[in-house]
């Protein structure tokens, strides 16, 4: 029955209509617990198929520094796993070589005593001007450069010469612009 049930029906009604309680039926009693070994077991698959120890064996490209077909072959049953072999080069395995140890290599080395050069005192004073008296970018003289360059320059200079026949000494002119045309004209 519900809330609005009880409200509105009569009190003396709902307990003529009401039906003695009655025990609830004993609980059933459970089997005893017995232990089940994985031979007897169905639902594991085939247990005996588990067992049997497969070969799984990878091969692996080489690389630049190990060069060849790399090979890594493993034995595997459900329980254990053994590998049987691993061509050198693959990752993961750590060659451990004999390091020389260094004896003396917590001994402290004597310091070596350097002294200062004798400057003369026209160096010294040249030295503490700086690079920035002397220039750091100036102009190389003409004849500075190497020979075959030497040629190129002088190959450059007759065209830049036949070039500008007439330069312009106004900023701004298109005189230069105008020769561009004539140039593509010809």
């Amino acid at each position: 029955m519900g809330f609005f049930d009880r409200l509105l029906n009569n009190v003396t009604k709902a307990s003529e209509d009401a039906k003695p309680i009655q025990p609830r039926a004993p609980k059933k009693a459970k089997p005893e617990a017995f232990y089940l070994d994985s031979d007897s077991s169905s639902s594991l698959g085939n247990v005996d198929y588990m067992r049997e120890s497969k070969t799984i064996r990878r091969t692996f490209p080489g690389t630049v520094d190990s060069p060849g077909t790399k090979e890594r072959v493993i034995e595997v049953a459900a329980e254990t796993e053994q590998l049987t072999k691993r061509t050198e080069g693959l990752g993961g395995a750590v060659r451990k070589e004999e390091e020389s140890i260094d004896l003396t290599a917590g001994i402290p080395k004597p310091v070596k005593k350097t002294f200062a050069e004798q400057v003369s005192t026209s160096e010294m004073k040249q030295r503490l001007k700086g690079t920035a008296v002397a220039g750091v970018n100036t102009p190389a003289a003409a004849n500075a450069a190497p020979v075959a360059r030497k040629q190129e320059l002088k190959g450059n200079e007759e065209q830049d010469s036949s070039a500008n026949l007439t330069p312009s000494l106004k900023a701004g002119s298109i005189d230069p612009f105008r020769q561009m045309v004539r140039d593509l004209n010809k």
